[in-house]
């Protein structure tokens, strides 16, 4: 168990407060003095009765164990740092610059692009400590096969790098999420489909970035075709240049972008997954939630997300897809100054995939954000002090 950074004393105070009760009143449901009940609070008297910690949480309406500050950091959190770091060492090998023998046997290509396909549907199930587990040797295994035979490796190496640097995305590692998505792009040079596949996850990877904004049309501009796989292509880098020109504040361009993405997605349509990008009418209107985030409208970022929540596509997207979009409306709440809801969707977050909250760093802090407003529901401040960020 780690370290609860949090005394236990501040933790009652805390949720006393949120419960409304005054010291006396929470002393009186105890059945101890109000000096008591400060003195906890201050730290200076110590909760060691199992009994007595028993009955604080049952009057504060929360389990024990987040009373006590227990599992404040997702379950696995050493092994997912270690995984992180396995994931770094093999991103650093070389084997396809120098061309190095393959040592034993090549995985076929047939089992290759199932290993590829199984990471890809790990990650859109949001089971972001597995795919920690999967991906050191699935990169392995493509540099091998790679150099094997550099050309049919090649779209292997592309798309495991994509799944790479999208799950380092959602983990906060932003530079060696970078580190993957430029892979990806040198590992595509020369395929207009392929450089448009990896351009997609370095506009993910670089969104705070406008010098994004150019390479991700750019890469767009290259793929004219009219084919399902084509547009969607196209139309999910028109939706990453749209999103970074909302973290810029140029609405009109994210506007413009997104009316531009909307046609192609109609000619899609919704559930599909083309090129593992779930590109479609009702992902275009999630993203005008995002940037209307972004551009700090959350009276328009909560109306589209009612809207397109209420659509028959939002069930065909990934379950990654949706609780992502659920804390960009938790965003959009708070800013219109509706934590009740916010809360609301953070929940729905949690439940349909933990990962997405208890793993991924921007999740967790607009918990925090969401759990410290004064009408906060309980729910959210137990899952706040589950997680360690109160």
């Amino acid at each position: 168990m780690s370290r609860d950074p949090v005394p236990i004393g501040r933790r009652v105070a805390y949720l006393r407060v949120r419960r409304r009760l005054s010291q006396q009143s929470f002393a009186d449901r105890l059945g101890k003095s109000k000096s008591w009940v400060d003195k906890v609070e201050r730290g200076v008297r110590s909760l060691e009765r199992v009994s007595t910690i028993r009955d604080v949480a049952a009057v504060l309406r929360v389990d024990v164990a987040a009373l006590l500050g227990r599992d404040v950091q997702p379950t696995g959190v050493a092994e997912h740092r270690e995984g992180v770091a396995r994931i770094r060492v093999a991103l650093s090998a070389y084997p396809m610059a120098f061309g190095r023998p393959a040592g034993r046997e090549v995985m076929s290509a047939e089992r290759l692009a199932r290993e590829v396909r199984q990471v890809w549907m790990t990650y859109q199930h949001a089971r972001y400590p597995r795919l920690v587990e999967l991906l050191p040797t699935v990169v392995t295994e493509v540099h091998r096969a790679h150099v094997h035979d550099p050309e049919a490796g090649r779209a292997a190496v592309v798309e495991v790098y994509r799944v790479t640097a999208a799950l380092l995305v959602k983990l906060g590692e932003g530079s060696l999420a970078w580190l993957a998505a430029d892979r990806a792009m040198s590992a595509a040079a020369g395929d207009r489909v392929l450089l448009g596949c990896a351009a997609v996850q370095l506009g993910q990877a670089l969104r705070a970035s406008a010098r994004a904004g150019p390479v991700l049309l750019a890469a767009a501009s290259q793929i004219a075709d009219g084919t399902p796989d084509g547009m969607s292509l196209r139309g999910s880098l028109l939706v990453q240049a749209a999103l970074v020109a909302a973290r810029a504040g140029d609405d009109r361009a994210a506007g413009d972008l997104l009316d531009e993405a909307a046609e192609l997605a109609a000619r899609v349509g919704d559930g599909h997954d083309r090129c593992w990008t779930a590109f479609g009418p009702t992902a275009v209107e999630l993203a005008r939630v995002t940037a209307a985030v972004e551009l700090g409208d959350g009276p328009q970022a909560v109306a589209r997300h009612e809207e397109a929540t209420g659509r028959d596509g939002w069930r065909w997207l990934p379950i990654e897809h949706r609780a992502a979009h659920l804390i960009d409306a938790a965003r959009g709440y708070l800013q219109a100054d509706d934590p009740t809801n916010a809360a609301r969707v953070l929940l729905r977050a949690d439940s349909i995939a933990p990962a997405e909250i208890r793993h991924r760093p921007a999740a967790r802090d607009v918990v925090a954000q969401v759990a410290r407003a004064p009408d906060a529901p309980p729910m959210i401040t137990q899952l706040a002090i589950g997680l360690g960020v109160l």
